[in-house]
């Protein structure tokens, strides 16, 4: 969730620890990146990133396990390491220890140490790059979105592709 500049300082602490690692941190509308304060060569702080192109070249995706972040990594085979928030993230975040694609921890033990020994876990261990991959092929084979399309066609009434839009 946007606005705890508190996690978000932790995060980029705990990335100056990994200077093999680039970190973009993506903030949303509720703090200024200026408000993070000094950042490490290795870290750029915006307010919107290319969340998807971003997943496509990216080796772990740190995340407040919202259904959208987590679907979207697992669908570039990204592990995770998930600190839930509110709503439905700690159910989310229970899916992905359980389904082991990534780690999960809580904001009251979320330190710039406990963060990095995550991040190398996770980095480190093959197991979370695996199991994300497994879900990734699994996925891709639900072909999901067009299903979804088809079931909300259908359930309109919708029964003939749409022609091209015509000018």
């Amino acid at each position: 969730m946007n606005g705890r500049l508190d996690v978000f300082r932790t995060i980029v602490a705990a990335l100056a620890k990994h200077k093999d690692l680039q970190l973009v941190l993506s903030l949303g509308n509720q703090v200024d990146p200026e408000q993070i304060g000094p950042v490490p060569n290795n870290a750029i702080i915006v307010k919107r990133a290319p969340q998807l192109e971003l997943l496509k070249q990216t080796s772990v995706c740190i995340t407040h396990a919202g259904l959208n972040t987590v679907l979207e990594s697992l669908a570039q085979g990204v592990p995770q390491v998930a600190v839930p928030v509110t709503f439905d993230q700690p159910g989310v975040a229970a899916r992905i220890a359980d389904k082991q694609t990534g780690v999960v921890t809580s904001l009251n033990k979320l330190t710039a140490e406990h963060l990095s020994t995550l991040l190398n876990e996770v980095l480190n261990n093959s197991t979370y790059r695996d199991n994300a991959r497994k879900l990734q092929k699994a996925i891709a084979k639900a072909n999901g979105l067009s299903v979804a399309a088809d079931l909300v066609e259908t359930s309109l009434g919708v029964t003939k592709k749409a022609d091209a839009f015509q000018v």
